[in-house]
């Protein structure tokens, strides 16, 4: 279960990671769906070996150890930031204020 000072600050644009087994998962959220309600889902992107890969997870789901805030957004002016998915690392630094 994810605390509710951690649940709060995941926000579009945030930088976590996301500790489901032993590896972490870390990247930028992109998304955050349904507010607290039992359906409600985060999606993360990161790029590992060069190829984009983005993971959808339920916010009460067991399987989620820990989620950590590695960095908050400096600015977003976007609810879904899907724009994100066609840019360079270097844009999205400039368009968002974080790296992916």
């Amino acid at each position: 279960m994810i605390a509710e000072d951690v649940l709060k600050n995941i926000k579009p644009g945030a930088k976590v990671k996301v500790y489901e087994g032993k590896t972490p998962f870390e990247g930028v959220v992109l998304a955050r769906k349904h507010g607290s309600e039992a359906g409600a889902t985060f999606t993360v992107r990161t790029v590992l070996a060069g190829v984009g890969v983005e993971k959808v997870y339920p916010i009460h789901s067991p399987s989620i150890v820990k989620v950590t805030i590695v960095s908050s957004p400096k600015k977003t002016h976007r609810a879904k930031l899907y724009f994100v998915r066609g840019m360079s690392a270097a844009r999205t630094r400039q368009k968002i204020g974080t790296s992916i």
